[in-house]
C-alpha cells in the first residue's frame, strides 16, 4: 500500500516548484509554490489584494503542480452528488496517512497529509479549482480553531457584519453585490466560518470573488462593464434570467473600488432568503430559530472532503450539530425575507437594521456550550 506521504515526495521530485506566491489570509500566513508561471500569474493577479512579503513564520505551504499525477492504482471511492444534484464531481482515497482527492471532469487531484497540501495535473486550465483548493486551506485552519462552516455571503457596513444565506437559488450574491453598491464591504460570497466569543460573534470569509450569473449582472449598475454591450442587449430580451447558468467573474475592486474586500467581521445580523417567484408582497420578519430549525439547514454547511485535520493534537473542533450551530447563532439577529424577491426592498431593509438596529445583550439568549467532536 502506497502512503500520501510518499505520492507527494515523488510528484514534488518530478515536477519541482520554481515560483512562490506568499498571502496573509487574516491570522494565517500562506506559501503557494507552483511550477508554472501562467498560473502563478494568474493566482498574483486574483489575489492581490491579499498578497504579503515572504515570512518565515509561514504556517501553511501548498505546492500546485503542472504535470501528470503518475498515481499508483488506488481505491477510489465516488463521492455522491449535492442533494438536488445528478452530477458526479469528485472521488477519493483515504490511505492511513491521508487522503486523495480527484477531480473527475479535469482529471486534477489534490492531496492533503498531515500538514501537506498538494495540487497537481492540468491545473494552470483549471485554476478556479485552485482557487478553491487554497481558500479551503484557511477554512480548515478556521474550523480546527473552534469556528462553525455557514453556507453564506457576508458583508460588513459601519462597524457592523451581516451574512446572507438562503435555500438553493434564493440570490444571496445577488443581494450581498446590491449592497456593496450602497456602500458595504465585502467579506465573503459563499462559505464563512463563525467564532463565537462570549459576547459577540466573528465571521471570516474566503478569497474568492463572486461568480454570478447574468441576471446579477444586468440589474446592478455597478456590474455594468461585466457583460459585453452586445450580449447585454440579447440577454435583456430574455425572461428566464433566473434559471441561466453563466458564471462571470466580478473581481470585488474591478468593479467596486480599493478596500472593499476584507476576510474578517462582526457578524450581528443573520438573513435568510426564504421568498418565492411570484407575485406576494416581501415580508421581513425577526425569528428565533430555536422555534424556526426549519430555516437553519439553508445556513449549515458539512465541511466537505476537503477537510483533513493534522493529527498533531493542535485542532479544536466543533461537532456541526443543530444544537451548536443554534447556540452560535442565538448571539445575532436573525431575519427572515419571504414572500415574493424583491431585491430593492430586501437591500433597504438590510442597511436599515444594519444602520438603526441596537446589538443583541449577550443575556438575552442563553447560549449552551458547545461540544467538541471529531468528525
Amino acid at each position: 500500500m502506497h502512503s500520501v506521504t510518499e505520492i507527494i515526495q515523488s510528484i514534488r521530485k518530478n515536477h519541482p516548484p520554481t515560483h512562490t506566491l506568499s498571502l496573509q489570509f487574516e491570522d494565517l500566513p500562506l506559501a503557494v509554490h507552483c511550477n508554472s508561471l501562467e498560473l502563478y500569474t494568474f493566482l498574483a493577479e486574483y489575489l492581490h489584494t491579499f498578497r504579503a512579503p515572504f515570512s518565515s513564520r509561514t504556517t501553511t505551504s501548498i505546492t500546485v503542480h503542472e504535470g501528470d499525477p503518475g498515481l499508483p492504482e488506488l481505491p477510489w471511492t465516488v463521492k455522491p452528488p449535492e442533494p438536488g444534484k445528478a452530477k458526479i464531481k469528485e472521488e477519493f482515497a483515504d490511505l492511513p496517512d491521508g487522503r486523495l482527492i480527484r477531480k473527475r471532469q479535469t482529471g486534477v487531484v489534490f492531496a492533503l497529509a498531515d500538514q501537506e497540501h498538494l495540487a497537481v495535473g492540468p491545473v494552470t486550465d483549471n485554476p478556479n479549482q485552485i482557487i478553491n483548493f487554497i481558500n479551503n486551506r484557511f477554512i480548515q485552519h478556521k474550523l480546527c480553531r473552534s469556528c462553525l462552516l455557514g453556507h453564506a455571503a457576508g458583508i460588513s457596513h459601519n462597524g457592523r457584519g451581516m451574512a446572507l444565506a438562503g435555500f438553493s437559488g434564493m440570490g444571496k450574491s445577488t443581494l450581498a453585490l446590491h449592497l456593496m453598491s450602497s456602500g458595504c464591504t465585502f467579506v465573503s460570497n459563499d462559505r464563512i466560518m463563525v467564532e463565537a466569543d462570549t459576547q459577540r460573534l466573528t465571521m471570516y470569509g474566503v478569497a474568492k470573488h463572486p461568480r454570478i450569473n447574468p441576471g446579477t449582472a444586468l440589474h446592478n449598475p455597478d456590474l455594468a462593464g461585466l457583460i459585453p454591450e452586445e450580449k447585454r442587449e440579447a440577454l435583456a430580451k430574455r425572461g428566464d434570467l433566473w434559471e441561466l447558468e453563466d458564471k462571470y467573474d466580478a473581481p470585488i475592486e474591478t468593479f467596486f473600488g480599493p478596500d472593499r474586500f476584507v476576510l474578517g467581521a462582526p457578524m450581528d445580523i443573520l438573513i435568510l432568503l426564504n421568498w418565492a417567484h411570484d407575485d406576494q408582497p416581501t415580508h421581513f420578519q425577526k425569528v428565533d430559530l430555536h422555534e424556526r430549525t426549519d430555516l437553519l439547514p439553508a445556513f449549515q454547511k458539512a465541511p466537505g472532503l476537503f477537510f483533513w485535520p493534522s493529527g498533531n493534537g493542535d485542532c479544536r473542533i466543533i461537532r456541526p450539530s443543530q444544537s451548536n450551530y443554534l447556540g452560535y447563532l442565538s448571539k445575532c439577529h436573525v431575519y427572515e425575507i419571504s414572500g415574493g424577491v424583491d431585491f430593492a426592498a430586501a437591500t433597504e431593509f438590510c442597511l436599515d437594521i444594519l444602520n438603526n438596529a441596537p446589538l443583541r445583550s449577550s443575556r438575552e439568549y442563553a447560549c449552551p456550550q458547545p461540544a467538541p467532536a471529531s468528525l
